[in-house]
């Protein structure tokens, strides 16, 4: 999936409800990590709520999986993996989702500290890419 794709599938929703059935739903469809895979070196630092992510290669391509203990976190987990997951190194370096953000609409409509953690998962996954390219 591309940004644009993803801002498409968001403009159609008209109103903020709907977006965040929409973002709890996606969430909802995260595979659940495994309880062992919730320690410390996996865990995302800057996120009020506690999101552990996970990277390994398959084939030249990074697969990620993650979950959060906050049910909209899980959603905003399942944005950032729409867009990251099953690409390469380059790929993921070569995405530009810093206005991503806002591009959603999610500026006005999800807390500042959410924000962040979005921004530090987003972080944590071109440090995988960037060890792996």
């Amino acid at each position: 999936m591309t940004v644009d794709e993803l801002v498409e599938r968001f403009d159609f929703f008209d109103d903020w409800d709907d977006r965040y059935r929409y973002i709890i739903d996606l969430g909802r469809k995260l595979t659940p990590l495994d309880e062992a895979a919730k320690n410390a070196e996996n865990l995302v630092p800057g996120c009020i709520s506690q999101v552990w992510l996970t990277s390994r290669t398959e084939e030249g391509r990074l697969r990620f999986e993650a979950d959060s203990d906050s049910t909209i976190v899980k959603g905003l987990i399942a944005i950032v993996l729409m867009l990251h997951d099953d690409r390469t190194p380059a790929e993921i370096l070569a995405l530009d989702v810093s206005d991503l953000f806002d591009r959603l609409g999610l500026g006005s409509h999800v807390t500042v500290n959410r924000r962040n953690g979005f921004y530090s998962m987003l972080g944590k996954l071109r440090a995988y890419a960037e060890s792996n390219a």
